[in-house]
């Protein structure tokens, strides 16, 4: 397993260990490999089937019967034991400790503003100051093979650090794997590994997967290999607040460590997705699972097997959530789409025109519902592509075309500016910014008090406004007019220590 801080909407969300944050109890995001040893177990094997099978029949209480799904497609389930090294500062490996990662912990306690860890649970102490050794670690997984002659789909953090991977089928045989390549920022690895014949899954594709619908999932909890599982899909695109280009579907699949990169199959027996992430409190299963959609997941592996690398397009905007109170002070109709907070400068958006304070509602004709659809259609695309945006500015519709750049390329950095405070309704006491304040901002006000409906909303002294209801503001004059014309809210831009971030401002 690995931590993951969880960005954007500034929720941070980690990995439990017991005894951390001195017992408290934490919601975490959990990835699902485990160091749990392997029991010797195995399925019966099958032989492979091309087709999928047809929709399961209802068992006696009315679930449906997924054996036949389950004796033709598990055996081209796979277990991954993974063997890499790792620094370890207390001298003994971060996977011998349920895969916790000191440095991800301490990283999460910082992010809570909590004191750092004097020590973890197993863990020895004594070693302080100069580079900690090199340790081994030892992990397991899930994995499928899509194609006879051995290619394997897994998770990323299956096979992090992996010096050597070793493969077993249901049948008994263990074969060396290579990585041919993994992406940390879906999520998804590719594996070859030599052989003829091999045990398939089939594909489906998640646009024919409905909310509600059965699923099951095989893998590896804990070391028991083909476990099975089975429930239903809770949502589809469902956004994780980890900066993630994954549209992941939520399913109340029972999945815990050692299900990571393991396939969620339809009732249909095509696989939808590659289970990754659970919900918890605990560290284990309770109620909410995530699977990688099986289209991602496809063409990550496309560029793997092609180039042994992926590239990302990239927009070059942050953007946040539409509450009702943004949508009031937007005058939009319903509180959907991704409202840009910030754009990069000299990237793709700007040349394209967009700018702080649009709401982008589509996406080459998608609807995009909430800011985290944004980021996983643009996901699907690839660099150079010429996407059209439906963009809600100044209370009109406006079209924008954009031509995607690619995330490894280099952008400029926004550069400074500079000048009593008085307050307004709002609640704030204004000034205009010093020399050394504007950290990067092109003009705005420095907010030196804050009271009423600002402080309630959540705006602090110290932050920077920059724009009221997407319109920029350089003088006090400009938030006075800016709030006149305001009814019901008005939505600051702020910048916060180096995050521009919407703030919604309920007026009276």
């Amino acid at each position: 397993m690995k931590t993951q801080s969880l960005s954007r909407t500034r929720i941070a969300l980690a990995l439990v260990a017991a005894g951390v944050v001195g017992g408290a109890s934490v919601t975490a995001i959990s990835t699902l490999r485990t160091d749990a040893p392997t029991p010797l177990m195995s399925s019966a094997h099958a032989a492979p089937a091309a087709a999928p099978v047809a929709a399961p029949l209802a068992g006696m209480n009315g679930a449906p019967d997924f054996s036949a799904i389950t004796q033709r497609y598990g055996p081209a389930v796979v277990n991954i034991s993974v063997v890499g090294t790792a620094s370890a500062a207390e001298g003994e490996s971060p996977l011998a400790q349920g895969g916790v990662d000191p440095e991800q912990i301490q990283e999460f306690l910082r992010r809570f503003g909590i004191p750092g860890m004097q020590g973890m649970p197993g863990q020895r102490g004594g070693q302080r100051g100069g580079k900690a050794p090199d340790v081994q670690t030892r992990g397991q997984g899930s994995g499928f093979i899509i194609s006879s002659d051995g290619i394997i789909l897994t998770n990323a953090h299956v096979v992090k650090g992996a010096k050597e991977v070793t493969v077993k089928l249901t049948d008994r045989r263990e074969l060396q794997a290579k990585v041919l390549g993994a992406d940390p920022k879906t999520d998804v690895a590719v594996l070859k590994v030599e052989g003829k014949n091999l045990p398939v899954v089939t594909m489906g594709k998640v646009g024919d997967l409905r909310v509600g619908e059965w699923v099951l999932a095989i893998g590896s909890p804990f070391g028991f290999e083909n476990t099975v599982t089975a429930g239903v899909v809770s949502a589809k695109g469902r956004s994780l607040p980890d900066d993630s280009a994954v549209p992941f579907i939520q399913t109340d699949v029972a999945v815990n460590p050692g299900n990571s990169g393991g396939p969620l199959f339809n009732a249909r027996g095509e696989v939808v997705g590659i289970n990754s992430q659970i919900y918890s409190r605990t560290g284990g299963y309770q109620g909410v699972s995530f699977a990688i959609p099986i289209d991602l997941a496809t063409k990550i592996k496309d560029q793997i097997v092609a180039t042994g690398k992926v590239e990302h397009a990239r927009l070059g905007v942050m953007v946040q959530e539409v509450n009702q109170t943004l949508a009031d002070s937007f005058k939009l109709d319903t509180p959907e789409g991704a409202l840009v907070a910030n754009v990069e400068r000299g990237g793709p958006a700007e040349k394209a025109g967009l700018q702080a304070g649009d709401v982008i509602r589509k996406v080459n004709g998608q609807t995009i519902v909430s800011s985290g659809d944004l980021p996983a259609v643009i996901s699907l695309a690839a660099p150079g592509d010429k996407i059209t945006l439906d963009v809600w500015r100044n209370g009109g519709n406006k079209q924008i075309s954009a031509q995607l750049g690619g995330a490894s390329d280099k952008v400029a950095k926004a550069a400074a500016d500079k000048g009593e405070p008085q307050q307004g309704k709002l609640g704030l006491a204004l000034r205009p910014l010093q020399p050394g304040e504007a950290r990067g901002a092109d003009g705005g006000l420095l907010i030196q008090e804050v009271s009423g409906p600002a402080e309630r909303a959540g705006v602090e002294a110290g932050d920077v406004l920059l724009a009221v209801n997407g319109a920029p503001v350089k003088s006090i004059e400009q938030v006075r007019e800016a709030v006149a014309k305001s009814t019901k809210s008005v939505a600051l831009l702020v910048l916060r220590g180096e995050d521009k971030i919407f703030v919604p401002v309920r007026l009276g």
